[in-house]
């Protein structure tokens, strides 16, 4: 893919999400000496030193999904990394929860810490994809995209939806019969993360129209009347702890119940 075409649908693609939004939007059209690439959308490998080793991690995913039937795949960053330890992870957070959850559900964890929507991009064209039939994805996935360094610049809410937007659809060419829970992305502290992370979860809503898809926003659940994530549930400014956990499982079993067509699993008492 050539910096015209690159150009061409990430303009395209902002405009998709903002029109969706009920935005105006005034177009603007690239030539080739102005060159605009939305980093969001360019499958790329490991990009951040982080708490493990993500050659390793990515090989363990490889190993077991060769080994074990999988009928759930959690994908996402570190939120989604420290749910439990199966592959070993040295941060975990979630395990109890996943345990009571999931363990019985053939479930997957492909969350990668520091990972970007084009780091899981890179991962489904990498293998974590090849002959496995899931029935159910759980996406989380984009609040890394809102820190630049000097790996990776800082995209823009429509540049993330625009990821976003592509690995629900590799997910879906891969696998036809699987349906997505995409959630909206957590809130995190400090508050200027939050008019992005509102508008990002926005902009993303429009995917719920793909039959396929069922978006689900856990603010309700975790975000004060500030935006900001509940401290009661938060181990730092971005991941959840013990309690956090629990209260994402709960909020989204009745969901993934119905997608699974299993029985219910009723919240601690």
């Amino acid at each position: 893919m050539n910096q015209v075409t690159r150009t061409i649908i990430c303009v395209t693609a902002a405009l998709f999400f903002s029109q969706a939004n009920g935005e105006k939007v005034t177009p603007v059209y690239a030539s080739a000496d102005v060159q605009v690439e939305n980093s969001a959308l360019i499958p790329v490998p490991k990009l951040e030193k982080d708490f493990y080793n993500w050659e390793e991690r990515h090989g363990q995913i490889l190993d077991l999904i060769k080994k074990q039937r999988v009928d759930l795949v959690f994908i996402g960053d570190s939120i989604t990394h420290m749910f439990c330890n199966t592959p070993p992870s040295p941060i975990v957070h979630g395990s109890r929860t996943w345990d009571k959850y999931y363990a019985h559900r053939n479930a997957i964890n492909m969350g990668f810490g520091w990972d970007r929507t084009q780091n899981v991009l890179w991962r489904l064209e990498n293998g974590e994809f090849e002959k496995i039939t899931p029935r159910v994805v759980v996406l989380l996935i984009g609040t890394n995209n809102q820190t630049g360094t000097k790996n990776a610049r800082t995209n823009t809410p429509a540049e993330i939806a625009a990821g976003v937007a592509a690995i629900c659809r590799t997910i879906h060419q891969k696998v036809p019969a699987c349906h997505i829970i995409l959630l909206g992305v957590l809130p995190r502290s400090p508050k200027h993360f939050v008019k992005p992370i509102e508008k990002l979860n926005k902009l993303i809503v429009p995917l719920n129209q793909e039959k396929y898809i069922t978006f689900l926003n856990l603010r309700d659940q975790f975000a004060d009347k500030d935006g900001l994530p509940k401290k009661e549930l938060m181990y730092d400014t971005v991941h959840p702890n013990a309690a956090g956990y629990q209260v994402w499982a709960e909020a989204m079993e009745p969901l993934l119940s119905r997608l699974l067509k299993d029985k219910p699993i009723m919240p601690d008492q």
